[in-house]
């Protein structure tokens, strides 16, 4: 029920914002320093209240009865870098995960070798800032199992997610898709690396070779097409400093439902 509940507030309040936004002119007040100043504080409010209702709580988990039989993927369906379509040429035996940033001990990590490492499986609703939903099961890593054998330092606070998909093409590199969650998130037991959907291999259209599954959050922060993971201490330093690139272009970066 505190799910529901929570989820319906997360939507009442997009609504006031939009509304907001419309009514002073979308532009103007997206740009005006005071106004994103106000929208950070409420975004922090909503995340503070909402893990405060939902404590260590599972986001709900289905049957294998529940899984749709149409799953749309969210994003890029195909990311266009000559590098992955060589990797996915190769079925991905030559792709690696990347793991660095402020641990003790970075790893590269082949898909094989990630397979083999112990998994969890979870039946689980994706919900998309689009408006649609799709119910699908996850295997896959425990992200917080491989941060633990990477070591985080002390002064680690954010996981960041990079990806082989260019969503856009810039002269800066901020095209690239990335994403970030803080530790609560990257610790909970349904944070997982999944690299099956289904009872099969990702699809490429679903994110293949591996893909996050931040279960308690839309679909945005659903990285696909991963290749590498860093700890680092704070986001400003990254591309538009915002945490993630949906987020560097307005949206906020805890988007939990």
């Amino acid at each position: 029920m505190s799910r529901i509940i929570t989820r319906r507030r997360f939507l009442i309040g997009a609504t006031m914002t939009a509304s907001a936004l419309g009514l002073a002119g979308c532009d103007a007040l997206v740009e005006n320093d005071r106004t994103k100043s106000v929208l950070k504080i409420a975004e922090g409010f909503s995340m503070k209240t909402q893990r405060f209702l939902l404590g260590d709580a599972l986001a709900r988990e289905f049957t294998e009865a529940d899984i749709s039989p149409t799953f749309r993927a969210n994003g890029t369906s195909m990311p266009d870098s000559a590098r992955y379509i060589d990797w996915m040429n190769q079925r991905f035996s030559s792709w690696k995960l990347e793991v660095g940033g402020l641990v003790d001990r970075p790893m590269q990590l082949s898909l094989a070798e990630l397979k083999a490492l112990p998994a969890r499986t979870q039946i689980t609703r994706h919900d998309c800032v689009e408006g649609w939903s799709a119910i699908g099961k996850w295997t896959g890593v425990p992200l917080g199992a491989l941060l633990q054998a990477a070591g985080l330092k002390s002064e680690a606070r954010f996981i960041v997610f990079h990806c082989a998909d260019e969503y856009e093409k810039t002269l800066d590199g901020s095209g690239w898709y990335y994403e970030s969650i803080d530790l609560v998130d990257a610790f909970h037991p349904q944070t997982i690396l999944a690299h099956s959907m289904n009872g099969r291999d990702l699809e490429v259209a679903h994110g293949a070779p591996l893909r996050l599954r931040v279960e308690r959050q839309l679909g945005y922060k659903q990285a696909k097409y991963l290749t590498g993971i860093e700890a680092v201490a704070d986001l400003s330093q990254l591309y538009g400093g915002n945490g993630g690139f949906w987020e560097d272009r307005g949206y906020e970066w805890y988007a939990g439902i």
